[in-house]
């Protein structure tokens, strides 16, 4: 994991489904194998960006499915 600005991401946001009061996760698939989450309420702030591997393990830690 690590942070850098979004310049490079595809630009094909996507708001968290569980986005309540305008306090939302977005996030973006910046190439093949990286991730990015971002704030939307600063669309230019900083992009925390995962690879494929620990975005899986992620998102599987959070529905409960076992990773590996």
């Amino acid at each position: 994991m690590s942070t850098r600005p979004h310049s490079d991401a595809i630009r094909h946001w996507r708001t968290s489904s569980f986005c309540n009061g305008g306090s939302c996760v977005e996030v973006a698939l910046l190439s093949a194998d990286t991730i990015g989450v971002r704030d939307n309420k600063n669309p230019d702030g900083p992009v925390i960006v995962f690879n494929a591997n620990a975005w899986n393990a992620f998102v599987g830690s959070i529905k409960g499915t076992p990773q590996g």
